[in-house]
């Protein structure tokens, strides 16, 4: 990742940053205030030119100015919009985009720790990179300074921002990596590489014998067909004087054929990403734990294959989960809900948590419903809704509130079981909400489900965004979480 400090001056730059916002209407761009002021040759200079340079002061623009001789030698101007934390997030997305040649720029930041929060995670996040070779050009910018008043007073906004991207990075890493490495084992272990050290973190990993003997029979229906095994992992941070507990759940799918139900290929090239949910949920617990939020946190990201073999699951078995309860499955390719309904039923009868929230790349139907870039929300605690809406939203993130419509409960009757997992018939995301709630016993009323398989993967470069994993989720979690202690 980046480098990023935070500097008062005085600096000679090769590269300076200067922000520009809009001049409002009919009104032409200016340069917007900074906390420490820059020369009065430069800001002159800068304000000249921007007429030249075809600035409207929108977000991301990026201009730059050569100055032989000068100091700085490059002058570059950039778009910030209203100069709010999005915006500035934005911006420093495309700037990092930008300026990927330097080798170092300095930024002359607008004052408020919001600024500087939103900057430097676009910064990191706009900078992401996953190859799996070395060959190719690879961005030569290393070093920011970021131009502030007070560097000490910063420093822990700038701390929380590069753990909230370096939490998002790794949630990336974990859903780009191809399946071919990427396997519900090798999931687990680089949890406990991650967790290792870390204080006050806590950790069991549950491998086929124990699911088998513990009742979680939809991780095991799931993981059946695959010659590599299901998992279970319970990451759980438990600070000293939390009062509030959050059960976590994540979807682990380390990649779903669909199963005997197979999918057609074009939709099954991109399943590695179906753990997308237990990348976040995962990310977020150790982002929890590094900036010591005083929550307790337990993550729960059940992990299978969903592969096509003589011992995968068929259409039409009936399935007991943690707890008793039986589920009709018609559909193979409806997995990931089976999975899901084992951990939330544990962690309503053994962890007893305040609050059950979990993510999952769940269905297509989030998709066709809300578009590429939200999230659906389910839940029927307002307060719940509206503090994962908040968090969500402060983190540059998406999601949007859905109804858990209690017409669609009948499409859930089975002729052999308790519950029916997949049928045809209903709005897709609601019913397999409905029937994830099946499994919340006494914490329905403080549940939230989020279903995020729409924007857990990117098809283009936007904003903090890049083609590819998003790790969607764990800033929004982040921010709730801080909400909590």
């Amino acid at each position: 990742m980046l480098a990023i400090r935070l500097v008062s001056g005085p600096t000679r730059p090769d590269t300076l940053v200067l922000p520009v916002r809009p001049g409002g209407p009919d009104a032409p761009p200016v340069l917007a205030p900074t906390a420490v002021p820059t020369g009065d040759d430069v800001h002159a200079e800068a304000t000249a030119l921007l007429p030249a340079a075809r600035l409207t002061g929108a977000v991301g623009e990026v201009r730059e100015h050569l100055r032989p001789g000068g100091a700085p030698s490059r002058l570059w101007l950039l778009g910030v919009g209203d100069g709010d934390e999005p915006d500035w997030r934005s911006a420093g997305a495309a700037l990092a985009r930008a300026g990927k040649d330097e080798t170092q720029i300095t930024i002359s930041v607008s004052d408020g720790a919001a600024a500087l929060r939103g900057l430097v995670e676009g910064l990191l996040l706009g900078s992401y990179r996953f190859r799996l070779t070395e060959a190719g050009p690879r961005p030569a910018l290393a070093q920011v300074d970021l131009l502030v008043a007070d560097p000490e007073a910063l420093a822990d906004t700038l701390a929380a921002a590069r753990t909230t991207a370096e939490m998002t990075a790794l949630a990336r890493d974990l859903t780009n990596t191809p399946s071919s490495t990427k396997h519900p084992e090798w999931f687990a272990d680089q949890v406990t590489a991650a967790a290792s050290g870390r204080p006050d973190l806590h950790l069991r990993v549950r491998g086929p014998r124990e699911l088998a003997d513990e009742g979680f029979g939809g991780i095991l229906a799931v993981g059946g067909g695959s010659a590599r095994g299901p998992r279970l992992v319970e990451l759980d941070w438990r600070p000293a004087g939390a009062r509030t507990h959050v059960v976590l759940v994540g979807k682990g799918i380390t990649f779903d054929t669909g199963g005997i139900s197979i999918k057609p290929v074009p939709a099954m090239k991109l399943m590695r990403k179906d753990m997308a949910g237990a990348a976040a949920v995962v990310a977020a617990t150790l982002g929890a734990a590094a900036l010591r939020l005083p929550v307790r946190v337990t993550t729960l990201t059940p992990l299978a294959e969903n592969m096509v073999s003589g011992s995968a699951f068929r259409p039409g078995d009936v399935i007991r989960h943690y707890g008793g309860l039986t589920s009709e499955s018609t559909n193979s390719d409806a997995e990931g809900r089976l999975v899901l309904a084992d951990a939330m039923a544990y962690a309503v009868r053994e962890l007893k948590p305040d609050l059950l929230v979990d993510l999952a790349t769940l269905t297509g139907a989030n998709a066709v419903a809300l578009g590429k870039r939200h999230a659906a929300l389910y839940s029927e605690n307002d307060d719940l809704a509206a503090g994962l809406l908040a968090g969500i939203t402060a983190a540059g993130e998406r999601a949007w509130r859905m109804p858990l419509a209690d017409d669609y409960l009948e499409y859930l009757a089975s002729d052999l079981a308790d519950l029916h997992s997949s049928p045809a018939r209903g709005a897709g995301s609601v019913v397999a909400a409905l029937f994830l709630r099946e499994f919340t016993g006494d914490l329905r009323d403080r549940w939230a489900h989020l279903d995020m398989s729409a924007p857990s993967w990117s098809d283009d470069v936007h904003g903090e965004l890049v083609k590819g994993a998003t790790g969607w989720g764990v800033r929004g979690l982040l921010r709730w979480l801080a909400t909590l202690g």
